[in-house]
């Protein structure tokens, strides 16, 4: 009975394996065989990726509404192109500085509102991106260009003849940056800062009254998602060469929430799944882009009705802290 559990055990860890393998070579290869229009296509496929996973751990691991996310992929943005075009600081060193300012303004902006739940804490959200936006707009210090924007942006340089400025370059990095990316947030969700998320999520007063400092680890998420929102707004700026206030709208931070909610809430690959959605269904059905909208919408409701979870919901390991609660409960009854 042992051994052929085990080996049930390594069939399935050698077909998960064997379908990562799959999915890595297809990613390597797909640059040298698709056009650079199709290329820039994957190239937005892995900027909403990494926005979807910046928002999965505020929305997915600890389950706080946030619909202002645009608002720190905009300063990740606006901080790489004013650094960059006016005191010439190049890009990849301006990648770890704009996910600092990102972070640093979610943690002064989300401090006093940290404490706010479900919909109140989504309202403020909302007005938080939106007073991003419009401050872009007004143009304060004669910094963000207005309206117009941010312009003459530099491409990311590793010294000398070694430019990123391709579309297969720039495919390479942002996927790179999202494989990353990836790594680190498995094993953040298998630390003891992603059990006190996901404590949070399930019961935040049960938590609050087991010792986890729930206002810590909730702005610790709002931190950490902004941090890589603004990494995602130093690729985009890095790419297009320039960065306007209309690319941070809300309806950016309503895809990003759409990502999250149609792959599944706390789940990294359901959030590639959503991302993939989100940025190809636009592309492949081109002719019907007037629809997009209804489209999005009816989507979001089937989700809704007939798969809540997700289209690849999370299975978290071990006990839920609501079950392991229940648990204790009727031991000491």
């Amino acid at each position: 009975m042992k051994y052929s559990k085990t080996l049930n055990y390594n069939g399935f860890f050698g077909s998960r394996h064997s379908a990562l393998i799959i999915v890595l070579g297809i990613f390597f290869i797909y640059p040298f065989i698709a056009s650079n229009y199709y290329i820039d296509v994957a190239f937005f496929f892995g900027i909403y990726a990494l926005l979807g996973l910046s928002l999965n751990i505020v929305l997915g691991e600890v389950g706080l509404f946030d619909l202002g996310h645009a608002g720190f992929y905009a300063i990740g943005a606006y901080t790489t192109a004013i650094l960059n075009t006016k005191f010439g600081i190049p890009i990849l060193i301006l990648i770890p500085v704009s996910a600092v300012a990102a972070a640093l303004f979610a943690y002064i902006v989300c401090s006093p509102i940290i404490h706010l739940r479900g919909d109140y804490l989504c309202i403020v959200t909302i007005g938080m991106g939106e007073i991003v936006r419009i401050a872009l707009i007004n143009n304060p210090f004669d910094l963000t260009g207005g309206p117009n924007g941010v312009f003459g942006i530099d491409f990311p340089s590793l010294g000398g003849p070694f430019v990123i400025d391709s579309s297969i370059e720039y495919y390479f990095l942002i996927w790179g940056v999202v494989g990353l990316s990836i790594v680190g947030l498995i094993r953040l969700q298998n630390s003891r800062i992603g059990r006190a998320w996901n404590c949070i999520r399930e019961d935040e007063v049960a938590a609050g009254t087991s010792g986890i400092n729930v206002r810590f680890y909730k702005l610790l998420a709002f931190v950490i998602g902004a941090a890589l929102a603004g990494v995602a707004g130093n690729i985009y700026a890095s790419k297009l060469m320039c960065v306007s206030p209309e690319s941070f709208t809300f309806w950016e931070s309503c895809l990003m929430f759409c990502i999250v909610l149609i792959g599944g809430m706390g789940s990294i690959p359901g959030v590639i799944i959503g991302a993939g959605f989100i940025s190809l269904f636009p592309e492949i059905f081109r002719p019907f882009a007037m629809y997009r909208m209804l489209v999005f919408g009816t989507v979001m409701i089937l989700m809704m009705m007939f798969r809540p979870g997700g289209a690849w919901p999370r299975k978290r390991g071990g006990v839920e802290f609501t079950s392991l609660l229940t648990r204790m409960r009727e031991k000491d009854a």
